[in-house]
């Protein structure tokens, strides 16, 4: 659907959308332009109004009769998912990843976008605008992170040598807190992400062995699913099917190096320490 030019054309606007609409208003804030959609954990601001706006004007142009299923569009009409499994492309645009981060002026936030089509994810592009770092995966083309190939790194066979990233520990249910203890009673080491994009990008470089989500919006996972998927890796649901863009994966969600690993942490987690 996209060639190598439609690719680069689609990194482009990326950055081009970031340097217009994002980067200018970084650390530049004020109060009225921090809206909280639901809490004070749950932000919106200008600059991802306005990015998502032109980021959806923009790839609708590459991609004829292509869509776009954007967080801050859903938040408006929730309906617009429905179309992650119909016969039209689909653009999952996440404009600024991390938005709690990019209003407390911490440089940790990414620009998310992945194209699928009838539920298949075909490529993806993660921007970290505020390190210039760019992370792509293209479906049976593999991953890159600035033009230098991803690999996930080895899987541990013992649950005492992995290292697990999780939400951070305010957005666990009573439910995720009885797993993440389950967990830890094997040894794991857990640490806390503050921004999906990124952690992605960590898994995918072999940085991190796997995390753990619990939460399903196709915008947070579908660029970093693809990516960690083209670096060799798995996304595995909790009913042990793969990840799929369109909402409705059982969790919580494993990623992870291979199939084996991700089963292992899912079992753990169901399982009593022993």
């Amino acid at each position: 659907m996209l060639d190598e030019r439609g690719v680069a054309e689609v990194e482009r606007i990326v950055r081009s959308v970031a340097a217009d609409e994002i980067m200018p208003r970084f650390r530049r804030l004020a109060a009225t332009d921090i809206i909280e959609k639901t809490g004070p954990d749950n932000l919106v601001t200008v600059a991802d109004r306005a990015a998502e706006a032109a980021l959806a004007a923009q790839l609708a142009t590459l991609v004829p009769g292509s869509v776009t299923v954007g967080e801050e569009a859903v938040a408006e009409d929730p309906t617009l998912l429905d179309t992650l499994t119909g016969d039209a492309p689909v653009w999952i645009v996440d404009p600024i990843d991390g938005t709690h981060n990019f209003a407390t002026d911490n440089p940790r936030f990414t620009v998310l976008v992945a194209l699928s089509h009838r539920g298949r994810l075909l490529a993806s592009w993660t921007y970290a605008p505020a390190f210039d770092m760019l992370a792509t995966a293209v479906a049976g083309g593999g991953a890159t992170l600035d033009g230098r190939p991803l690999r996930v790194g080895p899987a541990a066979t013992d649950l005492r040598h992995l290292d697990v990233g999780t939400p951070q520990q305010r957005w666990w249910t009573s439910s995720d807190r009885a797993r993440f203890n389950t967990l830890c009673g094997y040894g794991v080491a857990l640490s806390f992400f503050d921004t999906t994009g990124l952690e992605y990008v960590q898994l995918a470089a072999g940085r991190r062995t796997s995390i753990v989500v619990t939460w399903d919006h196709p915008w947070d996972h579908a660029a970093g699913v693809l990516l960690v998927t083209e670096a060799g890796g798995v996304a595995t649901a909790a009913d042990g099917s793969p990840y799929r863009p369109a909402a409705g994966n059982a969790l919580p969600m494993v990623v992870a190096p291979d199939a084996a690993c991700a089963a292992r942490l899912h079992a753990a987690m169901l399982a009593p320490a022993g």
